[in-house]
């Protein structure tokens, strides 16, 4: 299956760099490019990419927004990479809390960009681990007291799965947290399934943003 995607980013370079990079990739097609977030969040409904590249600093509407309009509701089907030009930038914690599944750095290999996009289409796995690990356990220390995130609640889960949870937030894969707690793999991805279903979250990057935001993890070493 190839994975459609859109680039939104003010730079003319970037895009067409991104582009041109991408379209090598047999399974992947760039289907559009964006020149801000008010026109991303019109070409996402006209397009229907499946992964949406979307800088942070453009005119007329932000990434930040752009990225909250397109994820917003119940049905959305495109997910957001976020590119930045830094990994420890407050915009970035806050476009993953406005339903970013991820980022990636602008000057990313080609190996990289396409691994990126591959990832967060499929949305079972967190992109960049130690470093989405390390921008959300930074700015949750940043923001002291843990809030509530406006979501399903988090006794809403099984104690296993607020285990598997915890271990999401610390960048485990799925074999990783199966050898971990001595349990299949498949038994593993259905505990997150049932996570994302109870607490209402599109994948497992917003399940690391929620459990650090309700205080189930707790920053330290970073």
């Amino acid at each position: 299956m190839t994975v459609r995607v859109l680039i939104a980013d003010d730079q003319v370079m970037v895009r067409q760099g991104f582009t041109v990079l991408l379209n090598a990739e047999p399974d992947i097609e760039v289907v559009g490019q964006a020149v801000d977030g008010l026109d991303a969040v019109a070409m996402v409904d006209e397009l229907v990419p499946d992964v949406v590249l979307m800088d942070i600093r453009m005119p007329r509407l932000g990434g930040i927004e752009a990225t909250r309009r397109i994820t917003g509701h119940a049905d959305a089907a495109a997910k957001v990479l976020v590119l930045t030009t830094f990994d420890l930038d407050e915009y970035v914690y806050e476009a993953l809390r406005a339903g970013a599944s991820g980022f990636l750095l602008k000057d990313a290999s080609a190996e990289e960009l396409a691994h990126a996009v591959r990832v967060v289409a499929a949305g079972d796995a967190l992109l960049a681990p130690n470093l989405t690990k390390r921008l959300i356990a930074e700015y949750a220390r940043l923001a002291g007291t843990p809030r509530m995130p406006a979501k399903g609640r988090i006794g809403d889960l099984t104690e296993r799965e607020t285990e598997v949870l915890s271990l999401i937030a610390q960048g485990l894969s799925n074999a990783e947290i199966a050898a971990g707690l001595v349990v299949a793999e498949q038994t593993v991805k259905t505990h997150v399934g049932r996570i994302l279903v109870k607490l209402s979250l599109r994948d497992r990057t917003q399940a690391a943003v929620y459990a650090y935001e309700c205080g189930l993890i707790r920053p330290t070493g970073y």
